[in-house]
């Protein structure tokens, strides 16, 4: 479904943020026959719904939501709308035909996109393939699941998108090159389970894209995709990393060394994984990547890393205190761990309690000498998971800030104390910045 196929229809946008915001903009512009907005969250958060979004489509709130969802031709809903919800159950059940923003947009843009999704990197990889591309002098626009709705882009010859699940389950047009850079479950309750969240997630590639590019290191989309044809990033047919001319790590492409492992700014072999894909992609978009190899190099040496994914944060101690707040599963947290493999190690955890699984963690954590301070909400159930094991020394913190003067009495000299959560940011804090803001400030404030 386009945009355009709107025209004269009775359309109803599922939620009033900026996702139904940009919605209403985008649709209004091509002539529905009516066009409401519902919105079954309103609080005193609620952005104020006036001017001009109001003369285009009036707000409905509270239990009349959902008689204009039914009676509507067409509903697009946010990504925010969960496949959970009792309203879209039953919208379902019905056979209503329900769609995103991001849908409408890929529609009439799959052609020209490089979408990339995934349990883990996702951030990091389409960044770098955003950025690598520009350096190959192929500009592009870089949006998707990073504060800017799809059908607020401006026109592009080539777009790179990082998409959520949520954003893909509704696809029916899959990108030009679609990515994906690992599977783990993540978001069950919105997707009402494991196998539910892969469908979704696994949505993006299921609508003939041009090329499939996905992380060949990882066991569980491997065994997700099965025998279904794919550039497997990591594997000696394609971009991996193996030993190079000097004795040491290089990147390849297929035979051909490219440039030393040293380049990438980046930490850990998870890092390592997301370069060979955005390396894939460039090779799949044409791009000769042997011959600019020289290029590439610089272009990876001067990629800034993501803001609250294993950012360092100098400290006069001698400490190393990394932020990694974005890490919001326990796989996550794993490869972090991982990344600083060797040295002394505190760990701090804990967040918005969702019931995630941690034997995955405690799996992962047998064996190594680390310690663990759990925060409130799952903190202590995290502890409670690695209970036992008898190189894991774990405490309990009454908050962040008191984790991170715990740490400094933990963490020999030398060490890493990691925030690394595991868990969202909601409950105790605005969102996933302002726990960043929590912890640096803590890590200043405790080393004077």
């Amino acid at each position: 479904m386009r945009l355009s196929d709107l025209r004269g229809r009775h359309v109803a946008v599922w939620g009033a943020g900026r996702e139904g915001r940009a919605a209403v903009t985008a649709i209004a512009a091509h002539g529905p026959a009516g066009l409401v907005v519902v919105d079954d969250s309103a609080n005193f958060l609620t952005l104020p719904w006036d001017g001009p979004l109001a003369a285009a489509a009036p707000l409905v709130t509270g239990e009349e939501g959902f008689e204009r969802l039914a009676a509507a031709d067409v509903v697009v809903r946010s990504p925010g709308v969960p496949n959970t919800h009792p309203w879209m159950v039953e919208l379902r059940r019905r056979s209503a035909p329900v769609t995103q923003g991001s849908a409408l947009w890929m529609a009439d843009h799959a052609d020209r996109t490089v979408g990339v999704t995934g349990s883990k990197g996702k951030s990091t990889t389409s960044s770098l393939i955003s950025h690598l591309l520009t350096a190959m002098d192929r500009p592009n626009v870089f949006g998707g699941n990073i504060g800017v709705p799809l059908l607020d882009l401006p026109e592009a010859e080539l777009y790179v998108l990082e998409l959520s699940s949520y954003q893909c389950s509704d696809l029916t047009d899959s990108p030009r090159v679609a990515v994906v850079t690992a599977l783990f479950p993540e978001h069950l309750d919105a997707h009402g389970g494991e196998r539910e969240y892969y469908r979704d997630k696994l949505n993006l590639i299921a609508h003939g894209p041009h090329a499939v590019v996905v992380n060949g290191a990882d066991p569980r989309l491997a065994a997700e995709l099965g025998d279904r044809a794919a550039v497997r990033a990591g594997s000696p047919d394609t971009t991996h990393v193996a030993t190079g001319p000097d004795g040491t790590q290089w990147f390849h492409l297929r035979d051909t060394p490219l440039f030393p492992r040293a380049v990438l700014p980046l930490v850990g072999r998870h890092n390592e994984g997301n370069l060979c894909v955005a390396l894939a992609v460039l090779d799949a978009l044409g791009v000769d990547v042997v011959a600019r190899k020289d290029s590439l190099a610089v272009a990876v040496a001067e990629f800034q890393g993501l803001a609250h994914r294993l950012t360092e944060i100098a400290d006069p101690s001698g400490l190393t205190f990394v932020d990694d707040t974005l890490a919001t599963s326990p796989y996550a947290a794993m490869h972090a761990i991982d990344a600083y493999e060797g040295r002394p190690l505190t760990v701090i955890v804990g967040g918005a309690d969702r019931g995630l699984d941690y034997s995955p963690l405690r799996a992962h954590l047998a064996g190594r000498e680390i310690r663990v301070i759990g925060v409130p909400d799952s903190g202590p159930r995290i502890v409670e998971a690695l209970s036992g094991l008898p190189s894991v020394r774990t405490e309990l913190a009454d908050d962040l800030v008191a984790a991170v003067g715990l740490s400094r009495k933990l963490t020999p000299a030398g060490g890493v104390v990691l925030l690394s959560p595991a868990a969202p940011s909601y409950g105790r804090f605005r969102n996933f910045e302002h726990r960043s803001e929590v912890f640096a400030q803590a890590v200043a404030d405790t080393a004077r």
